[in-house]
């Protein structure tokens, strides 16, 4: 396909995605953010999000690339470079003088300002004993609206389709999250003396690499799967719609919780 019939593809795309990334874009969550607790609330379930981002990423590179011995190249040529780019950034990135995943850092930032890590790291150990995904993530007490929201992206993965899989990695992003929220990330950052430094790091870093250099190079990785097959590009639509409604639900499902909080009355 063409590089200008590519560019239609994606518009086209970018269209059919819209009117989801708008109510995103205004999704009452963000005004909801008052105090420390309530960030605490959104990251013990968004840092699942940031879990099974990974996941995705590394579905891609499994189906991509070679990761067996012996080796033998793969038929796509610009996505294995693609993927392997971003790979690196996304697993191994560099904070100050250090090489961290940004899922690592984000369990840093939320032991930094208090938040519970206690279901993720449940998660994680399940999974290290050999439990399956399911199973690990059944018992980690993770939030439901957590739990709804990664059974959504395995299930695009265990589909298998590497252009499906594709689209909901590259327009499920971090950079769907608003300049509001960033904004009370910076300020409770300074009343809190620095306590959110890592967390304001990482969304300004996502930021970053989104626009500039992963999404960018997403978008090329999904017309290069998808080519000339209009099926395929019908499917990687549907996989985004997906990813992007299993995002609203995410936060209904926060902003639902933040409703439910108790109210403390002062005694006078």
């Amino acid at each position: 396909m063409s590089l200008s019939k590519q560019t239609k593809r994606l518009q086209m795309l970018a269209e059919r995605l819209r009117p989801l990334y708008d109510m995103l874009a205004s999704h009452p969550l963000y005004a909801a953010f008052e105090t420390i607790e309530d960030l605490h609330v959104f990251m013990e379930s968004h840092v699942f999000a940031v879990w099974d981002f990974m996941s995705l990423l590394k579905s891609l590179q499994r189906g991509l690339t070679c990761v067996e011995v012996p080796w033998v190249p793969s038929r796509f040529a610009e996505s294995r470079r693609l993927i392997n780019e971003i790979v690196l950034g996304e697993e191994s990135d560099v904070y100050g003088t250090e090489a961290v995943s940004h899922f690592e850092l984000y369990l840093r930032a939320m032991r930094e300002c208090g938040a519970s890590t206690t279901a993720m790291t449940a998660l994680l150990q399940g999974l290290r004993d050999g439990r399956t995904w399911e199973h690990a993530l059944a018992m980690s007490g993770a939030p439901a609206a957590a739990q709804r929201f990664v059974r959504a992206t395995f299930a695009v993965i265990q589909e298998g389709k590497l252009h499906a899989i594709a689209a909901a990695f590259t327009f499920g992003r971090e950079d769907l999250i608003p300049d509001m929220f960033r904004g009370f990330i910076r300020d409770q950052n300074e009343r809190l003396h620095g306590k959110l430094e890592l967390m304001r790091w990482y969304m300004e870093r996502h930021i970053e690499v989104d626009g500039e250099e992963h999404g960018p190079m997403s978008l090329r990785m999904v017309a290069d799967l998808c080519g000339e097959d209009a099926k395929r590009w019908d499917e990687a639509g549907e996989a985004a719609e997906v990813a992007l409604r299993a995002r609203l639900a995410l936060w209904d499902g926060i902003a639902a919780s933040l409703q439910a909080k108790p109210t403390v009355t002062l005694m006078s």
